[in-house]
């Protein structure tokens, strides 16, 4: 097997030991987020939330763009921002480790300062929700970008999972900070944007069932090429015509509608 372009040729166990530590990698971290996300809920029972979640349009609620994401209202919020961090992270974080690494505090940042801007003034917003907002969009707008098949197919399972993410940056329901959503989902395709040629993509391997294709389609192209008849400038000269004196034109003179002469 060999490289299509010009680079040295790639162990395929080492490769995939490197991709296994990667993705192990990720998880690990996506699970150490989990559990912290978790302990914050455990622990938050006697805080007043008000001081830490964002309040939109006043000077003290920015103090929960940095705090709001690790905050929640419920066990199933936190179950459900819990299993997208999980997922989410994991993918991206496996696929896009160094721009994953870097877009986290735009999405952070996207997620916290949209529920400031945008949000009811009197409400209050906490959640990992457009972290994971951002997460989302930032693995589908790479696909889009880089276009080789890890990153589609990575859009592909973001999609699958969590498709509806596109809806839920729109007021649909009360009680949902469509707000946060939207400014991680924000921060997430900026993210993408900037950092998408962060991770350099890993070399193809060109195995030998694709050389013998291409054999296949280049034997058929050249029978089709000697079915085509070649150009008339292209054909040989065998014999060509000697020279030869031309002839006299006889002129002959008009003659009347019942074919007789009229000089006669």
């Amino acid at each position: 097997m060999h490289l299509p372009a010009e680079a040295d040729p790639v162990d395929p166990r080492t490769q995939r030991a490197h991709d296994r530590r990667r993705w192990l990698r990720a998880l690990n971290l996506s699970l150490a987020a989990v559990l912290v996300v978790f302990a914050v809920f455990a622990a938050q029972a006697g805080i007043d939330l008000d001081t830490w979640a964002v309040r939109p349009r006043s000077v003290d609620g920015l103090l929960g763009v940095l705090t709001a994401p690790l905050l929640h209202g419920s066990i199933e919020h936190v179950a459900t921002n819990a299993i997208a961090l999980l997922l989410l992270g994991t993918l991206a974080g496996g696929l896009y480790p160094r721009a994953t690494y870097w877009a986290l505090p735009l999405m952070w940042l996207g997620s916290g300062l949209g529920a400031w801007w945008l949000g009811e003034a009197g409400s209050r917003h906490l959640g990992a929700s457009g972290v994971t907002h951002g997460l989302m969009f930032m693995v589908a707008t790479l696909g889009l970008l880089r276009r080789d098949r890890p990153a589609v197919a990575a859009a592909m399972i973001a999609f699958l999972l969590y498709g509806g993410m596109l809806m839920s940056v729109l007021p649909r329901e009360a009680g949902i900070s469509w707000q946060s959503h939207l400014g991680g989902a924000v921060g997430g395709v900026v993210a993408a944007w900037l950092l998408r040629r962060r991770d350099p993509q890993a070399p193809r391997v060109r195995y030998s069932w694709e050389d013998e294709e291409d054999g296949v389609d280049m034997q058929a192209q050249a029978g089709r090429d000697a079915l085509e008849p070649p150009s008339p400038d292209d054909v040989p000269v065998i014999w060509q015509r000697a020279e030869e004196p031309r002839g006299t034109v006889l002129k002959f003179r008009p003659r009347d509608g019942r074919g007789r002469d009229p000089h006669d």
